[in-house]
């Protein structure tokens, strides 16, 4: 096998990136240990599933996907739906990522429609409502702090009405804590919708909801959040070079895949990933991505392990010299 090229970086600081090369064999050989050293058994990684197309369906509450003390990431399908009651995190920063479909994000720090492909950030304790039409999102609960690091599409505005047929009338206000999660509310009231709305005709605007997209650049991950323990980024693989490998020496990489189908190779298996499935790399594991033609996921690091709180759907192969060796001569031959 070739030399290849391994990045080792110290979450969360870039600037600390080694470049280590390697027998690309050597990463997936056991190693033997003389006396008494036993070295543990880890479990192959594995997938969990969630549509990233829309399908009608009865309305059903986020699901939970991962989650730790440092994040909480949700799949929610909404159609032609509004959430019961307006939210305020006492705790976190609640960040989103569209998939497919269209929402009305209403807050008051403004209103703004998303669209596919658009990232947002509701600061903590700032209420906040969602009317979704044929629509699936990510959200993303991360403990505030939280700040913008990718590149500023649009802002909100403040919108009267929000949307066609909304109807002004006091609605529900709930606070919870505990990153978003059910049974953590702490206080409830009802609310003048339209004065909530109205608040953001009175702050600066330099406070106005910002809506964040990346531009797509490939091979690198556009990060476009950052706070201490966890980060969030776009990632575009297309004709990879499957002879560069990434490793994280304090985070987890949780990795959304939205579009293209791609094979990840990692230490811990090697597994083929299509839109929809969501998988977490273990901190400390070398990966590399092989792929065709374009790919497209969210890329989340967390320095904290979040296990998944949804059912595993595909697990993968053990990764052996032979295994890798299979998937390279594949690449060759899809690439003529």
């Amino acid at each position: 096998m070739a030399v290849v090229t391994e990045l080792l970086d110290a979450f969360p600081y870039e600037e600390n990136v080694r470049e280590i090369k390697r027998h690309e064999e050597s990463l997936f050989k056991q190693p033997k240990l003389m006396g008494p050293v036993k070295l543990l058994e880890h479990e192959l990684v594995r997938a969990v599933h969630f549509p990233v197309e829309f399908m009608p369906a009865k309305f059903s509450p986020p699901r939970g996907v991962y989650e730790c003390d440092q994040i909480r990431l949700e799949w929610q399908q909404m159609n032609s739906f509004r959430q019961p009651f307006y939210h305020r995190n006492a705790d976190v920063d609640e960040l989103s990522y569209q998939i497919c479909g269209e929402r009305t994000l209403m807050t008051e720090y403004g209103s703004v429609e998303l669209r596919p492909g658009d990232f947002s950030r509701i600061p903590v304790g700032v209420a906040h409502d969602n009317y979704g039409r044929a629509e699936i999102h990510l959200l993303i609960y991360i403990p505030a702090p939280v700040y913008d690091a990718g590149t500023l599409s649009r802002t909100a505005q403040v919108m009267l009405p929000p949307f066609e047929g909304w109807e002004s009338k006091f609605v529900a206000e709930v606070m919870t804590e505990c990153l978003g999660g059910p049974e953590c509310d702490i206080s409830a009231s009802d609310v003048d919708e339209t004065l909530l709305l109205e608040h953001g005709k009175d702050i600066s605007p330099d406070l106005l909801l910002r809506v964040l997209r990346a531009e797509g650049k490939e091979g690198a991950t556009e990060w476009m959040y950052k706070s201490k323990d966890v980060w969030v980024g776009n990632t575009v693989v297309s004709g990879s070079d499957p002879t560069i490998y990434y490793r994280h020496r304090k985070a987890q990489e949780i990795q959304c895949q939205i579009k293209g189908t791609r094979t990840l190779i990692t230490q811990h298996g090697i597994i083929d990933l299509e839109p929809g499935d969501f998988i977490n790399i273990p901190n400390g594991v070398a990966f590399t991505n092989v792929a065709t033609s374009e790919s497209l996921h969210i890329t989340v690091l967390t320095s904290n392990p979040a296990p998944a709180k949804a059912e595993v759907v595909k697990v993968a192969q053990a990764a052996t010299p032979e295994a890798v060796n299979k998937v390279r001569e594949a690449l060759q031959r899809d690439g003529n």
